[in-house]
Order: C-alpha cells, then structure tokens, then sequence
C-alpha cells in the first residue's frame, strides 16, 4: 500500500476495532462533526444504533440510487456494512448487496452485523477500490459514501467502476468535493487535520474524470458544507447502455401500452388510470416525433410522443410530450437517450417549445427533464383529482435555444 493509503487503513482499521470492542468508532468527534457526518443522515432509516453509530459517510448513498429488487448493488468502502444491509433491503431476497471493503476489521464488523440482522443477501469481500475484486459487468449499481476521496489514483477508481457495471448501470454516491477557491497551498497546510483534503476533487474535475471513464448522464450536485470550502456532494452517473432509438410503429404498440400502464400503475405519472388501446393511443399523439428505445433484441425499453397544444396556428411550434421507461431500464438513462433524441426531432421540423405537466412528487421525472433542459414554471394547485386525492401539477417546458428565438 501507498503510504496515504496505509494511514486511511490504519485509521478506520482502529475505529473497527474500537466498535468491536463496544467503544464506539473513536471518529466524528470534532465540534459539529455530528451535525454534518455520519448518522444524522439516515434519520428515517430503521437500524440499530450500533450499526448508525458506524456510520462514517457524508450523506446517505441509498437517497441517491434508485434500487429496484433482483439488484445487484456494490458498497465502495462498505465499513460497518450499513449502507450494504440498507441495499440488500432494497433489492430484496432476488437480489445481491455486496461490500467491498480493504480491512480486515471492519470486514469483521460489517458481517458481525449482517448476522445480528438477519440478513442472507448480503456479502463482504476485501480488496482496494482501485482494483475490484469482481468480473466484469457484473453489477447494476455501484454505491459508495464518503470514501472515493481518499483514493490516492482517482482515474482507476472510475475505470474500475465503469468495468464492473453492466451496459446501463447506475453510480449513486455521496463524497467530498473541494472548492474552486481552494489553493495548494491550502490543501498542503491542512492535509494532515483533514485527511480527505489532499485529494478531493472539484466539482468539474469529477465531472472531467467521470466522462474520461465513459460514463453518461453525469450529475455533480453540492449538499451541504462540511468544512472550510469542502461540500458534501451527490453524484449520478451511468455506463451507456446497449441501446438504439427508432422511429415507432404499429408493431410496436402492444409494449409501448404495457410500458405506459407501468407508469400509470405507480400513482405519480398521470392522472389516467388505465391505458387505451393501440386506436386510440394513435388517435391523439401526433404521427412524427413518436419514438422507441431498442434493446439489441428489439425489446422497447421506453418510448416518448407528442400531442398538439392546440389548432391555432400561432402554437403551431408548441407541443405536449410524454416519456415512459419500462421498470426493468428506470435509471439507465433511457428516459434522456429519448428526450435527447426527441428534442433533435421537435426542433429538425421547426418546433420550438415543448411542454408536459408532472406531479410534483414525481422526483425522478423531474430530475430527468431538468438534466434535459425543461425548466419548472410553478405549480397549479388541486388541477384535478386522482385517486380519491386533489394533485398538484407542476408545469415544465423546455424552449429551444436555435429554433423560433426571439
């Protein structure tokens, strides 16, 4: 090991120990620490104390990736096994939570408690982030919290990452990003008080590095400060996945209309209820910019279309669109492959606005519209009710910044 890494492994090393032993880790326990690391950030979670005493992080990594069951999900740094025994929660019997972790002692701990708990789809295994100990493509989620900024070689970290996820697979992480005002020789001054400064990354240099590995769909986003121009900070990421966008046909409505009941079935899409028939989908979505998401084999994996916001011909560049993802490929960027791909269409035949309505709990719609230039223009409030329930819409469009400008 390098000599930055032997002090991150003798540190945490001794904090397992110190639980172990039933001392608590010995760590956090700066002024305020508390108030910004650790624990604090699973309060809605149901876990034994014992287990968020371990908590070492700066956030709370499983508020940022969206685990579905049958996952496989790879803890980065899995310490106590905390976020490992929360995603093997997630991803249910059908699924897999693996921590990776490089120290004897807290690889200990993590499956001590993992066997307090009960839990049989969880596993742990040693090795370096820098080199993952896993076959290629092998994992749908990489999460991690607070750990890739102690990693003295960054890039390979990325790479490692972005070969273990499957075409499509998610990063969700929570980490320590420095400010753009922070100096070397700050960083150099400091280094030693604070262990993660020497080699957090600025926001863009995240971003920089990310792109570099070949990830897609890239979100960088500050949290909170958790030190003197250090942030926490959530950051989204995915592999590309093996797909092709096409124009949509007849033949593909049987599962377009399956894909939209899903949607309709989660409460938070529409407030239709039930999906109609192929006759009348077609009747009211205009015949151009209807356009699937193609696995290799020819399965839809989401589709996108649009409706006329009126007959008047001043509006003749304004249209409403939808855009549903099949649950098996939510949170693989299919929905952006397909806006990406609707906007190109929209704007190639002169159109310069489009335009939707979401519920306004829709977090992961609006996540996907906003890294697609939607913006929000506010909410109308009780528009309608759905399931026995007064909905909030909020209203979104994105304006074309080369077609009809002003």
């Amino acid at each position: 090991m390098s000599p930055d890494r032997d002090a991150v492994h003798d540190r945490y090393a001794a904090a397992a120990r110190q639980a172990l032993a039933g001392e608590g880790t010995g760590l956090l326990t700066g002024e305020g620490d508390a108030d910004r690391l650790g624990a604090v950030h699973y309060a809605a979670e149901e876990i034994p104390a014992e287990v968020s005493a371990t908590s070492l992080g700066c956030g709370n990594p499983l508020a940022v990736a969206e685990l579905h069951p049958g996952e496989t999900v790879l803890d980065l740094g899995s310490g106590g096994g905390l976020d490992v025994l929360l995603s093997a929660r997630r991803v249910g019997s059908a699924g897999r939570a693996i921590g990776l972790d490089m120290t004897d002692d807290m690889l200990t701990l993590a499956r001590r408690h993992a066997a307090q708990a009960g839990v049989i789809n969880a596993e742990f295994v040693k090795g370096t982030i820098e080199r993952i100990p896993l076959p290629a493509a092998s994992v749908d989620v990489v999460i991690s919290n607070c750990v890739i900024a102690l990693s003295p070689d960054k890039p390979a970290v990325f790479a490692e990452i972005a070969r273990v996820l499957r075409p499509g697979g998610r990063l969700g992480i929570t980490d320590i990003l420095a400010g753009d005002t922070l100096t070397d020789a700050e960083r150099a001054s400091r280094a030693g008080a604070v262990e993660c400064l020497g080699g957090a990354l600025t926001a863009e240099r995240y971003r920089t590095l990310l792109r570099d590995a070949g990830f897609v769909g890239i979100e960088v986003r500050v949290t909170h400060e958790v030190g003197d121009k250090l942030h926490s900070a959530i950051i989204r990421a995915a592999t590309p996945v093996s797909m092709h966008i096409a124009a949509m046909t007849a033949g593909h409505g049987d599962q377009v209309l399956a894909i939209y009941q899903a949607g309709l079935d989660t409460g938070d899409a529409s407030f239709e209820t039930i999906a109609p028939d192929w006759a009348g989908w077609d009747a009211v979505h205009l015949p151009a910019h209807r356009l699937v998401a193609l696995d290799p084999a020819g399965r839809v994996l989401g589709w996108t279309a649009v409706t006329a916001v009126s007959s008047r011909c001043v509006y003749a560049g304004v249209v409403e669109h939808s855009v549903y993802v099949c649950p098996e490929a939510r949170g693989r960027r299919v929905g952006d492959a397909l806006l990406t791909a609707l906007i190109a269409s929209t704007e190639a035949a002169g159109i310069w606005t489009i335009q939707s309505g979401v519920f306004a709990e829709n977090h992961a719609s609006r996540q996907l519209h906003a890294r697609n230039g939607f913006r929000e223009l506010g909410v109308r409030r009780a528009v309608g009710r759905h399931r026995g329930r007064w909905r909030d819409v909020l209203m979104i469009e994105r304006r074309s910044t080369v077609v009809g400008v002003p």
